[in-house]
């Protein structure tokens, strides 16, 4: 179920790491209130606008401009990062890890996001080698997080 939402609570920095998505915990906004288009876009964590939100999955995205909220709403899919916004090394080792922002790369059209920098470069190096684990393991992950 897909709807917008216009004024939210100020972003805090603590994720949680038992949600289907990593939101904040405080806010509810998904990627620290960053447009998960702009990663796409504009090569960069770019922060969305409180006034251009939507509410998905439940969590709150946010967006620089209408076109990426556009863009979000028909391919949510494509935009949202890969398993949830947790670390794909994580969850290839079994672990949820909820992953950051800043740390991320675009790989075969997905958004994948980190908790490390070294698990980062790991999978910038042989995304191959974490992501058939992190596909088996990702089932049994997401029986362990709240819907």
């Amino acid at each position: 179920m897909l709807f917008s939402l216009t004024a939210l609570a100020p972003s805090a920095a603590f994720a949680a790491a038992t949600e289907r998505i990593v939101v904040d915990r405080y806010t509810g906004l998904a990627i620290g209130g960053i447009d998960p288009v702009a990663y796409f876009t504009d090569s960069e964590p770019l922060p969305g606008k409180a006034d251009i939100e939507v509410l998905a999955e439940g969590a709150v995205w946010r967006f620089r401009n209408e076109g990426n909220r556009a863009a979000f709403l028909a391919a949510p899919e494509v935009y949202s990062p890969r398993f949830g916004g947790y670390d794909p090394v994580g969850a290839a080792e079994g672990k949820a890890v909820a992953g950051m922002a800043r740390l991320w790369v675009i790989w075969q059209r997905r958004l994948y996001l980190f908790a490390r920098q070294d698990n980062r470069d790991a999978f910038a190096a042989q995304p191959e080698r974490y992501l058939g684990d992190a596909d088996r393991n990702w089932p049994a992950i997401q029986q362990g997080l709240v819907e």
